[in-house]
């Protein structure tokens, strides 16, 4: 994956429910990208988490690598209410973040540099960015969510 310092590769992808195109959600000031696959167990796990960070006034748009019908059905059954974008395959978006793994996590400052990246599900690093965007930590211990858990 692409890390801090990096430029973010800039995009426009269909929203997931208007079809409307999306395109760098940074340039209305910092946001976070975070990339998932619907059939992703640790996506399925942390969904709650992104909704928390959304919920704690984190800028967040999912970016799924999945068409819109099975976005809508995951959004669904997983209570996802963030914006989310579609990526049809080859995944062209995600290739050029250099996506190895999901979830992954990027956050994106308004000039378009990267300043966190964080594969997979690790709870210090995600509520470190909620924490970098002002809002309460998301995970503690004893919630039923591991410490960290590889994509």
């Amino acid at each position: 994956m692409i890390g801090p310092g990096a430029r973010a590769p800039s995009f426009a992808l269909p929203d997931a429910t208007t079809g409307e195109p999306v395109a760098d959600p940074w340039h209305d000031g910092r946001a976070v990208l975070v990339f998932f696959k619907v059939t992703c167990p640790v996506c399925k796990m942390v969904a709650p988490k992104v909704e928390a960070l959304a919920e704690g006034g984190v800028p967040v748009t999912a970016v799924g690598e999945d068409p819109p019908v099975a976005l809508a059905r995951y959004a669904a059954e997983e209570g996802q209410r963030v914006p989310t974008v579609s990526e049809a395959a080859p995944y062209a978006v995600s290739s050029a973040y250099d996506i190895s793994t999901v979830p992954t996590l990027f956050v994106v400052e308004p000039d378009g540099i990267v300043s966190d990246a964080v594969g997979g599900w690790d709870r210090d690093r995600w509520n470190a960015v909620a924490q970098s965007f002002g809002g309460p930590a998301i995970s503690e211990a004893g919630d039923g969510l591991p410490v960290f858990r590889p994509g």
